[in-house]
């Protein structure tokens, strides 16, 4: 385990490398997201009605999109959302949508549509059997919860859904043997392409897949155990695959494995540029994080298990870093008395979120 710092804010800052700018993020268990600026200050804030729904980031209109747990229907497992809702700047409500079995991630496409990650309670006994992998006898409460893609159009119509039953051959794919039979298979990334196709991501089978929007079948795939599991897969702009490799996979771990940002080409899989620590356990968050590429060539990482947000250079030198003081008392087992974050973004002030917001 890492050494914690026990410092907070930012812990250094290279003005001339580091990509000027706002960085958005929600503290788990927090009923807040800040909005700082590079030496740490909260510049900006919204505060939301319940527990996040693991985070939240800015439109181009410069709203707030977030999901918010919802306690009363759906299945009490990790990063449970249930109710999107978007504020405007101000803090006000202009649209909201409903659906206790949301969970994890979400997109606002262009077209004015949200895609989102949503669980499907799967009770026939057949259809359990039928699910390849994990633990056998390890079900929740006596069922498995398989992983759909939901669109909704902005009234909240369902207007194209992908579903790992339908549209997709398990048996290609099972679960980890070590892992629990309560999710096929615990999807925690829904990112967007260009053209509309959709990347998903599962942690319990160390599977990332993009999805041909229009024929529904998996056109590109990468399960590698060596990762340990994944956060935050996107698509670059040079098409590209960027995520966060989180290493917390038993079957390869030693006692010097960490977590690392991979950036690879999809064509041949192989690595084009990765960032990881030195020494490797420097840098290791098991659980949740995420990556983003700048506008600069820099990179923003969260490494999420210990709230450090951090910027590094294609140089891999890190210019800007901050840890977060907002620490909380989380119902997890993994996150109690810390100060996790799921995932944090980057706007410059001359971006379509920030323009002419701020002072």
């Amino acid at each position: 385990m890492p050494a914690i710092d026990p410092r907070t804010g930012v812990l250094q800052h290279t003005p001339n490398k580091a990509t000027n700018g706002y960085t958005l993020f929600t503290p788990l268990g927090q009923y807040n997201t800040y909005l700082i600026d590079m030496r740490g200050e909260v510049v900006h804030q919204w505060e939301l009605p319940n527990d996040v729904g693991n985070y939240a980031y800015l439109l181009e209109n410069g709203n707030l999109l977030v999901a918010i747990r919802t306690e009363e229907k759906g299945p009490n497992l990790p990063a449970k959302g249930g109710h999107l809702i978007e504020y405007d700047w101000n803090g006000n409500v202009v649209w909201e949508h409903i659906d206790h079995m949301q969970h994890h991630d979400f997109k606002r496409k262009s077209n004015g549509n949200t895609v989102y990650a949503a669980w499907t309670k799967q009770t026939d006994a057949s259809v359990i059997k039928s699910i390849p992998g994990g633990i056998e006898g390890t079900e929740y409460e006596g069922c498995i919860y398989t992983d759909a893609i939901r669109e909704i159009d902005a009234t909240g119509k369902v207007v194209w859904e992908w579903d790992v039953l339908k549209d997709m051959d398990m048996d290609k794919f099972p679960l980890d043997p070590t892992v629990a039979r309560r999710e096929y298979a615990h999807a925690n990334t829904i990112s967007t392409c260009p053209n509309g196709d959709v990347i998903i991501n599962w942690r319990f089978n160390n599977t990332m897949a993009l999805i041909d929007y229009q024929s529904k079948k998996i056109k590109w795939s990468l399960n590698d155990i060596a990762y340990g599991q994944h956060h935050d897969v996107q698509m670059l702009e040079n098409g590209n695959i960027l995520f966060f490799a989180n290493g917390a996979d038993v079957h390869t771990h030693g006692p010097e494995t960490g977590s690392q940002v991979v950036e690879i080409d999809p064509s041949n899989n192989k690595k084009i540029w990765d960032y990881c620590g030195t020494p490797r356990r420097s840098f290791v968050s098991w659980f949740i994080s995420g990556c983003q590429r700048l506008s600069s060539g820099n990179t923003l990482i969260c490494e999420g298990l210990w709230g450090r947000l951090f910027e590094v250079t294609p140089e891999k030198e890190i210019v800007w870093e901050y840890v977060s003081p907002f620490f909380v008392e989380y119902d997890h087992p993994a996150y109690t008395g810390t100060n996790v974050i799921f995932r944090c973004y980057r706007y410059t002030s001359d971006s379509p979120q920030i323009q002419n917001r701020l002072p």
